[in-house]
């Protein structure tokens, strides 16, 4: 089996599991009358048949208004000044972040989850120096609310490390780590404002450039995993250029040590 349409012939097996269970779910809320249908069984096609760009722009604020599941990546992208050719260009594997990786939020509009609430803003006094917890010792922070609450450079660092060089999907992965090489350059460090600029060695960012993408072996539906710590939400769309996993967890931006 390719293995890059796999989950969605799952969700095709679902469906059609659903549909087989609807008469007798009839007859539970006490309806008789049962209607026979021919079932056509489909393949669903991992092929979007467009760009990784394209696919960003539609499911943003673009030609479906009520699908904006990628708004807050794109509004990170425009943020930073990083130039939507990059999601043109061949032979990559595109990570994508769902909103829900950026920041979730709760009833009341707070930020409970995502990149906003993992990397806090590092609350500082009037001289810049980071406000100290007077029983722990440690920085006082509170998450982000907005992409601006960063600096400009680390929020184009981060989504830097998350277009990877070359193809990846189902097929070139297995229960192992596989090394892809970011074009995030070398060395790049995260800037201090944030709790990211203070971990991982001080640097933030991974400083051979690198992230992790391995199959889940114990899963039966396969989630391909992120830095050994984050499954996806969605995997496995194939775009005219390249490979897009989407993620709905904060991801982070190195590899653990």
């Amino acid at each position: 089996m390719n293995f890059s349409i796999k989950k969605t012939l799952q969700i095709g097996l679902v469906a059609l599991l659903g549909l087989t269970l609807l008469p007798s779910c009839k007859k539970l809320f006490g309806l008789s009358r049962q209607e026979d249908f021919e079932y056509v069984p489909e393949i669903l096609d991992p092929h979007i048949n467009m760009t990784a760009r394209q696919f960003l722009e539609n499911r943003s604020y673009g030609a479906t208004p009520q699908d904006t599941v990628f708004k807050w990546m794109r509004m990170g992208l425009e943020y930073a000044g990083v130039d939507l050719a990059e999601f043109e260009k061949a032979d990559r594997t595109y990570i994508f972040l769902h909103n829900e990786s950026i920041r979730r939020v709760d009833a009341a509009g707070k930020v409970t989850g995502g990149f906003f609430f993992s990397y806090p803003i590092v609350q500082k006094d009037a001289n810049g120096n980071p406000i100290l917890d007077a029983v722990t010792g440690q920085p006082k922070t509170t998450p982000a609310t907005k992409w601006n609450d960063y600096d400009k450079e680390t929020v184009k660092n981060y989504f830097l490390y998350l277009i990877g060089q070359g193809k990846y999907n189902f097929e070139d992965l297995n229960n192992l780590n596989k090394d892809v090489v970011s074009i995030l350059p070398a060395g790049s460090k995260a800037t201090k404002e944030s709790t990211l600029g203070y971990i991982n060695n001080g640097n933030g960012f991974d400083q051979e450039s690198k992230f992790w993408l391995k199959i889940k072996s114990n899963n039966d539906l396969g989630p391909i995993v992120f830095n050994d710590n984050a499954d996806d939400r969605s995997a496995g769309y194939i775009a005219t250029n390249g490979i897009i996993h989407v993620y709905g967890v904060a991801l982070a931006p190195f590899r653990p040590q």
